[in-house]
C-alpha cells in the first residue's frame, strides 16, 4: 500500500472512531507531516482522498474540518428539513465508450486459453465456480478495493439476476428486503419472483433518507452505494456507516450492488461497505456487464465467513451456471492486467469529459 494510503486509511478510521468529531478541526499538514514521519506532499493527497469521499471539508485559510458525522438516531427528518432527491444525472457511460475496450487483447486471451487448457474447459465447474477466476477475483478485490477476501468466499454466477435469486433463497423467503427508491426494476421484480417481500425506501440527497430506514421493518438492505441507478445518487461517508448501523441494530445482512463502481471519478474507487463492515454483515456483489459488455452473463458474491456456511447449506448443491471456457477466460483477462488497463482508459475517458480531469 503507497504511503498516501495508509496515511488516508490511518485517518480515516481515526475519524470514524471519533478521534476528529464531527465539524471539529484535523490538525495542518505539516504537523501530521511531523506526527506521521512523512512529506507534506503525501499529507495532501490523503487530505484530496478524504474531501472527495465525503470525510472531511477544506475552508479557504482555515483547514479541515469532519463532515462525517456519527449519528446513531434514525429520527425522521422535520418536514422542512427534508431534502428531495436531486434530478436523475446524465449517464457518463456512451456508445464511445466501447471503441476502448481492448478487444484485440481480449481476443489474445481467448486464444491463449484455448491453447493452455484444451480440452479442459469441456469439464464441469465447481459449484462455486473454478478456482482460476475465483483466484483472480481474490487478487483484484485486495489490490483495487481494499477487501482482503479469499478465494472460498467467492461464488460465482451468471449475472445479477441470477445473483438476487440466490440471495433470497439463501437468506430467505420470509425476509423482507428493502430496496432504494428509485432502484434498478429488476432487482424488485426478482425478489418478488422468489417469494420474497419488498419494501421501497426514499432516497435523499445523499442516500436513503434516514427516516425511511427507522421505518421499515426489513432485515435485508439491497443498496447500491456508488451511483444508484437511475438516480445517479452516491451515499456519502456517513451514509455508508448508518447503513452498517442499521443492519447491526436489526441483526440482518445489507446486499451491497456494487454496480459501475470501477468508473468513479475520484482519485481512488470508493470504500465498499464490505471493507467497511467489521462483523460480516455485508454480502458484495458485482458482474461484469458494465466492465466488459452486457453480454458476458457472469457475475460474482463475496461472502462475509460468518455466511459461507449457510450458502453452503441452502445453495451449495448448485452447479455453477457459467461456463469454464468464460470464467477461465475472465481468469486470465483479470490476471494479465488487461482488465484493469481497461478500467483505467474508461475512467480517463470519463474525467476529461466531466472536465474533472488530472
Amino acid at each position: 500500500m503507497n504511503a498516501y494510503m495508509k496515511l488516508y486509511v490511518n485517518l480515516r478510521d481515526a475519524i470514524t472512531r471519533g478521534v476528529y468529531d464531527y465539524g471539529t478541526k484535523i490538525p495542518s499538514k505539516r504537523r501530521i507531516a511531523d506526527q506521521k514521519g512523512t512529506s507534506i506532499i503525501t499529507v495532501e493527497h490523503a487530505l484530496s482522498l478524504l474531501t472527495e469521499e465525503g470525510y472531511i471539508e477544506p475552508r479557504e485559510r482555515s483547514g479541515c474540518y469532519v463532515t462525517y458525522r456519527e449519528d446513531s438516531s434514525y429520527a425522521a427528518p422535520r418536514p422542512h428539513e427534508r431534502k428531495a432527491a436531486p434530478p436523475v444525472k446524465a449517464e457518463l457511460r456512451d456508445e464511445g465508450e466501447r471503441d476502448l475496450f481492448p478487444f484485440s487483447a481480449f481476443a489474445r486471451t481467448m486464444r491463449s486459453v484455448l491453447s493452455n487448457y484444451g480440452r479442459k474447459i469441456l469439464n464441469p465447474s465447481p459449484s462455486r465456480g473454478c478456482e482460476e477466476l475465483r483466484g483472480a477475483l481474490s487478487r483484484y478485490l485486495a489490490r483495487s478495493r481494499g477487501m482482503d477476501v479469499s478465494p472460498e468466499q467467492i461464488l460465482i454466477g451468471s449475472g445479477a439476476e441470477y445473483i438476487y435469486g440466490l440471495n433470497v433463497q439463501v437468506l430467505g423467503r420470509d425476509r423482507l428486503y428493502a430496496l432504494e427508491n428509485p432502484s434498478y426494476d429488476k432487482i424488485r421484480k426478482v425478489y418478488e419472483a422468489n417469494g420474497a417481500r419488498t419494501d421501497l425506501l426514499t432516497m435523499g440527497e445523499d442516500g436513503i433518507e434516514s427516516g425511511e430506514l427507522s421505518r421499515t421493518k426489513a432485515s435485508v438492505l439491497h443498496v447500491t452505494p456508488f451511483n444508484s441507478f437511475p438516480s445517479g445518487i452516491t451515499a456519502s461517508a456517513s451514509k455508508r456507516a448508518k447503513y452498517i448501523r442499521w443492519a447491526k441494530a436489526r441483526g440482518g445482512y445489507i446486499i451491497e450492488d456494487d454496480f459501475d463502481s470501477e468508473f468513479t471519478l475520484l482519485s481512488k474507487p470508493e470504500d465498499t461497505l464490505f471493507s467497511l463492515a467489521p462483523d460480516g454483515l455485508v454480502i458484495y456483489m458485482n458482474t461484469f456487464s458494465k466492465t466488459i459488455a452486457p453480454s458476458i452473463r457472469a457475475g460474482y458474491l463475496v461472502l462475509p465467513r460468518s455466511c459461507m456456511a449457510l450458502y453452503e447449506k441452502k445453495a451449495g448443491f448448485y452447479s455453477c451456471t457459467v461456463p469454464v471456457y468464460d470464467q477461465l477466460v475472465l481468469a486470465e483477462f483479470i490476471d494479465n492486467g488487461a482488465f484493469e488497463r481497461h478500467i483505467n482508459r474508461v475512467r480517463r475517458r470519463r474525467r476529461k469529459k466531466s472536465g474533472n480531469y488530472f
